[in-house]
C-alpha cells in the first residue's frame, strides 16, 4: 500500500502467526505488540513492548501493573493503558467464572489459578475470603482488606460476622505477598490462628489459608499450620 509504515507487513503477519498457531507460539514481547495494536494504530510498538517488559519483567506483570507505573514507561498513554487492563480483567473474569458456584475443594488448582491471577502481582496486600456453603461451593468471594506493601489489617471478628451473613460454613482465606516471597509470616500465621478459633466456636471451618505471589504460593493446610 502506498504510503503505508514499513511496519504494515509485520503486523499482519504476526496476526496471522496468531491465528494459525496460537499464543503459545508468541513470545512476551509479540503478544504485548497484539494488545498494543489497538492503542497505537499506525506506529511500530515493538520497542514499547520491549520496554514494558524490561521495566515489569513479563507479560503477567505488564497486564497486572497499575496505571500510573504503566504510564511511567515512554510511549504508553490512557489507550494503552485501557487495551493493557482489558486484557487483565478479562484473564481475572475467566478465572472467576470457573470456580464461583462451583465446588472448590473438587476444582482445587483451578481455585489456585484463579488466586494468582486475581493477586500475585498486585503492588499492596490485598486480603480475601473465599465463603463456601455446606456442599464446598463459593457462594461468595471477596476482598476485605486492603493495606501496604507489606501489611493487611485483619479483623478476625469482621470476617467471622460476614461469613454469618451469607450462611457461609467454611472459609478459604487468600492474600498476596508484593515482595515475591510467599512465605507466611508470624503475623500471619498469629492472625490465621485467631480465625481459625472464632469460626471454630460458631462451627465454621477454616479450610485453608493461600499466600500468593509472582514466584509461587504456599498454603497454610499443607505446611502444617491449620
Amino acid at each position: 500500500m502506498a504510503g503505508a509504515p514499513d511496519h504494515s507487513g509485520h503486523r499482519k503477519r504476526l496476526r496471522q502467526r496468531f491465528m494459525k498457531a496460537g499464543a503459545d507460539a508468541l513470545p512476551d514481547y509479540e503478544l504485548l505488540e497484539l494488545v498494543l495494536f489497538a492503542a497505537h494504530t499506525r506506529r511500530d510498538v515493538k520497542p514499547l513492548a520491549k520496554a514494558l517488559l524490561k521495566r515489569f519483567g513479563s507479560f503477567a506483570e505488564v497486564i497486572s501493573a497499575g496505571p500510573r507505573a504503566l504510564k511511567e514507561v515512554e510511549g504508553v498513554g490512557e489507550t494503552a493503558v485501557l487495551a493493557l487492563k482489558t486484557v487483565q480483567a478479562a484473564a481475572v473474569r475467566m478465572a472467576r467464572g470457573e470456580v464461583m458456584q462451583r465446588p472448590v475443594l473438587a476444582n482445587w488448582q483451578k481455585l489456585l489459578d484463579y488466586c494468582r491471577t486475581s493477586m500475585a502481582y498486585e503492588d499492596t496486600e490485598r486480603f480475601r475470603i473465599l465463603y463456601l456453603n455446606r456442599k464446598n461451593v463459593l457462594i461468595a468471594d471477596e476482598v476485605q482488606q486492603k493495606g501496604t506493601v507489606d501489611h493487611t489489617p485483619v479483623y478476625p471478628r469482621e470476617v467471622i460476622k460476614r461469613a454469618l451473613e451469607l450462611g457461609a460454613t467454611a472459609l478459604i482465606m487468600v492474600h498476596n505477598h508484593p515482595s515475591g516471597d510467599p512465605t507466611p509470616s508470624k503475623a500471619d500465621i498469629e492472625m490465621t490462628r485467631e480465625v481459625r478459633e472464632a469460626a471454630e466456636k460458631l462451627g465454621i471451618a477454616l479450610h485453608d489459608h493461600l499466600v500468593v505471589s509472582k514466584d509461587g504460593y504456599n498454603s497454610f493446610k499443607t505446611m502444617g499450620l491449620l
